[in-house]
C-alpha cells in the first residue's frame, strides 16, 4: 500500500478530476412515513425545549415524539445537540442520534454532520467514524469534519488518508480543510504538495489558509517559506500578523518578531492576547525586560487573560526582574499549573531556592496538582542549593506521590545535585539505573561534575560519550582538550586539537549582550568593533588594576590550555562579560541595575570580577547564562558560588 506521502503528490490530479468514490456501508436512503399525524402541540412543545436549552424536559418529549413518529426540522435538533454539548450529556447526545435515525427516518446531510461534530467534540472519534461511514452522501463539511478530529487527535496519517480519500469521492477542499490538514504536516514534502494544491485552487490568498501555511512553515523551523508566504498577501488581517510573529518568537527570532509587531502597528492594527502574547515570548527569548514593560501596559487591558498573565510571569522571571515577577504572581486572580511552575522555576533559577521550595508547599496547599514541569523546578532548586537530601526525595517520591515518571530532565538534575556535592560515584550509578538512555546532555551534566572534582579517568569517559552522541559538541573538545594539558597529556591534546580541525569545529565565541536606552549592545572576548570600545577597554584595565589592589587575582584555569603566562591573564580581562559590565557602569545611571545575558555559562573567573565590582562600585549586577541567572550584590551572588 502507498504511504499518504505518495498518494499526495497526486493531488493536482485529483482536484481537477474524480475517480471511484469512497465505498462504505450507507444508511437506508428511505424515508419513513410517520405513523400517526402530527401533534402541533408535541412538536411545539419540543422545539420550545430545545431553544430554552431544557435538556430533561426536551429528553422527555423526544420519547413522545418517537412514538408517534413525529420530526422536528434540523436546526432544531441542532440546538438540542448544542444543549448537549453544553452539559457535556454524552448519553443524552447518542439519544439524540438514535432518534432521528429510528424508524426508517433518514436525516438530511446538515444534521449528520453535526452530529459527527459533536462525537467529536466529545473525543469519541470511533463513532464519529462509524456514523460518517454510513452517510449515503457527504460533501465538504462531512470531511472536513474528520480531518480536523484527526488532526486535534495527533493522528496525523489518518487525517491526510482521509484528504486523499476526499479528493478520490470528487469533494473539492475548502480553506477549512486546508487549514486542518496542514495542522497534521510532520514533514515538509507533504506541506509543499498541499501548498501546491491551494494554488491551483485559488485558495493560496484565503487569510486561513495563508495563517495556516505560516504556522506550519513556523512549526518546520521553514522560516523563509513562512515569511515568504507573508509577504505576498496583499492586505493582511491581525490573524496573519499573529501567525507570522508568533512562529517567529517559536524560532528564538525574536528581534524580527518584534520588527513585525512594530510594522503591524504602523499598518493600524491592535494587538490582541496572541500578539502580546508572541511579543511577551521574543522579549523573554531576548531579555528585554524595558521593551517586555512597555508591552505589560498592553497587556494591562486583558487582566484577567491567564495565558497572557503566565507568558508575562515568565518575562519577568527570565530577565531576572523577581519583583516585578512576584508582583505579577500576586495580582493573579486565577493561577494554574503553568501559573505555579512559572514562579517556582524562576525562583530557582534566579538563585531563590528556599523562596521555590516554600512556593512549592503553597502550591500543594491550594489544591493545584504538580506536573512533569514542577517537579523539574524542585528539582532545579534542590541541585543549584547543594540540598541532597531534599533533591532524592522529591525525586524518588514523584512517582508515588504525584504519578508522574522521572523523565531525562529529573534524572539530569538529580546527577547534576549528586555532582556538585562531590557524590560522583553516587552520580554514575544513577547513570546507570536511569530507565531511559542517557543522552548528551545527561553526559555532558556528569563530565562538569568530574572536571570540578578533578575526577579525570571518569571525565574523559563521559567527555567520549558526549562525542559519541554529540559529535559536534565544541565545548566538549575544549574541556576535554584542557583535562588533558592539566595532566600533561600533550600527545592526547594534539589528537583532540587534530580531530577538530579535520571535522572543522570551533569553540563558539562568547558572547555578551545588554540593553541600554532600548538598543542591544554586543560584546565578544577581545571585541574591537564596539565604537566605544577604547575608552571601555581603558576603563576595564583601571577596574582590574583597581580590584588587584584589595586581593583580585585572575583565575588562568578558566583559559584555554594552549595560551601561556600574561597572554592567558590578557584572555581574562578581555572576556565579554567584563566588557560589558563596564559598559554598564559607562552607561547606565547608578541607581539602575546592569543586566546582561551571556550565550555561554560564566567562568569562574568573571564570577569573582562580578561580585568584587558589584561590591566596589555599590552597583547590582545581573547575568543570565543559559544554566541560571546570578545576581550581584554588596561583594555576593544569589547562587552562593554553588553554579
Amino acid at each position: 500500500m502507498r504511504t499518504v506521502s505518495a498518494k499526495l503528490k497526486h493531488i493536482g490530479t485529483s482536484l481537477s478530476s474524480s475517480s471511484r468514490p469512497y465505498s462504505l456501508t450507507p444508511l437506508a436512503s428511505s424515508h419513513g412515513k410517520p405513523r400517526n399525524p402530527p401533534s402541533p402541540t408535541l412538536l411545539n412543545e419540543f422545539v420550545n425545549f430545545c431553544y430554552q436549552r431544557d435538556l430533561p424536559k426536551a429528553m422527555n418529549a423526544i420519547a413522545a415524539m418517537e412514538r408517534h413518529g413525529i420530526y422536528a426540522d434540523s436546526i432544531t435538533y441542532s440546538e438540542l445537540i448544542k444543549c448537549c454539548l453544553a452539559r457535556n450529556a454524552v448519553e443524552q447526545g447518542k439519544l439524540v442520534h438514535k432518534h432521528v435515525f429510528s424508524n426508517g427516518y433518514q436525516p438530511k446531510t446538515f444534521l449528520i454532520n453535526i452530529l459527527i461534530s459533536m462525537y467529536v467534540k466529545f473525543k469519541l472519534l470511533d463513532e464519529a467514524q462509524a456514523l460518517f461511514d454510513q452517510m449515503p452522501e457527504r460533501n465538504v463539511v462531512s470531511w472536513t469534519t474528520m480531518i480536523s478530529a484527526y488532526a486535534n487527535a495527533k493522528l496525523s496519517d489518518k487525517a491526510l488518508e482521509f484528504f486523499v480519500l476526499m479528493l478520490r469521492e470528487g469533494v473539492l477542499p475548502n480553506m477549512f480543510t486546508f487549514s486542518s490538514v496542514l495542522r497534521a504536516c510532520n514533514g515538509l514534502f507533504n506541506v509543499r504538495q498541499l501548498h501546491c494544491g491551494m494554488i491551483k485552487l485559488g485558495l493560496e490568498s484565503d487569510v486561513f489558509v495563508r495563517s495556516a501555511l505560516i504556522d506550519v512553515y513556523s512549526k518546520l523551523d521553514e522560516l523563509k517559506d513562512a515569511i515568504c508566504v507573508f509577504n505576498e498577501m496583499e492586505t493582511k488581517d491581525l490573524v496573519v500578523w499573529n501567525s507570522i510573529i508568533g512562529g517567529l518568537a517559536q524560532n528564538n527570532d525574536g528581534d524580527e518578531a518584534l520588527d513585525q509587531f512594530k510594522r503591524m502597528k504602523r499598518a493600524g492594527f491592535t494587538a490582541d492576547q496572541a500578539t502580546l502574547t508572541s511579543v511577551l515570548r521574543a522579549c523573554t527569548g531576548l531579555a528585554l525586560l524595558e521593551v517586555g514593560r512597555q508591552v505589560h501596559v498592553h497587556v494591562l487591558k486583558f487582566d484577567v487573560d491567564l495565558i497572557l498573565n503566565n507568558a508575562l510571569l515568565d518575562m519577568y522571571c527570565k530577565s531576572g526582574s523577581l519583583e516585578d515577577a512576584k508582583s505579577v504572581f500576586e495580582r493573579m486572580v486565577h493561577k494554574d499549573v503553568i501559573s505555579w511552575s512559572t514562579m517556582i522555576a524562576g525562583l530557582a533559577q534566579n538563585g531563590f531556592s528556599q523562596e521555590a521550595l516554600k512556593l512549592f508547599d503553597l502550591m500543594k496547599a491550594s489544591g493545584i496538582k504538580p506536573n512533569y514541569i514542577t517537579i523539574l523546578g524542585v528539582l532545579f532548586a534542590c541541585s543549584h542549593a547543594g540540598l541532597v537530601d531534599d533533591g532524592f526525595y522529591y525525586f524518588r517520591s514523584m512517582k508515588r506521590l504525584y504519578g508522574i515518571d522521572p523523565g531525562r530532565e529529573h534524572y539530569g538534575c538529580i546527577i547534576d545535585l549528586l555532582g556538585r556535592a562531590g557524590k560522583v560515584d553516587e552520580a554514575v550509578r544513577l547513570v546507570q539505573e536511569m530507565e531511559c538512555e542517557p543522552d548528551a546532555v545527561t553526559w555532558r551534566t556528569l563530565l562538569g561534575a568530574c572536571r570540578v572534582h578533578h575526577n579525570v579517568d571518569l571525565a574523559i569517559y563521559a567527555g567520549k560519550q558526549v562525542l559519541k552522541l554529540d559529535p559536534e559538541d565544541a565545548g566538549t573538545y575544549v574541556l576535554l582538550s584542557n583535562i588533558y594539558a592539566n595532566c600533561q597529556r600533550w600527545e592526547d591534546v594534539s589528537e583532540i586539537r587534530r580531530q577538530m580541525r579535520e571535522k572543522g569545529i570551533t569553540k563558539e565565541p562568547g558572547c555578551s549582550w545588554i540593553e541600554v536606552n532600548k538598543q542591544i549592545h554586543a560584546f565578544i572576548v577581545g571585541d574591537t568593533a564596539h565604537p566605544k570600545i577604547n575608552e571601555i577597554n581603558r576603563r576595564l584595565n583601571q577596574l582590574i588594576h583597581k580590584l588587584m589592589g584589595i586581593g583580585y587575582v585572575p583565575d588562568t584555569n578558566f583559559v584555554l590550555q594552549d595560551l601561556e603566562g600574561e597572554q592567558r591573564d590578557d584572555s581574562l580581562w578581555y572576556h565579554s562579560e567584563k566588557l560589558a559590565i563596564v559598559f554598564g557602569l559607562m552607561s547606565l545611571s547608578s541607581g539602575s541595575v546592569i543586566r546582561i545575558r551571556k550565550n555561554l555559562r560564566i567562568c569562574g573567573d568573571c564570577h569573582t570580577f562580578a561580585k568584587l565590582v558589584a561590591k566596589m562600585e555599590c552597583r547590582v549586577i545581573l547575568i543570565r547564562d543559559p544554566i541560571r541567572y546570578h545576581h550581584f550584590q554588596n561583594g555576593v551572588c544569589s547562587c552562593g558560588d554553588y553554579w
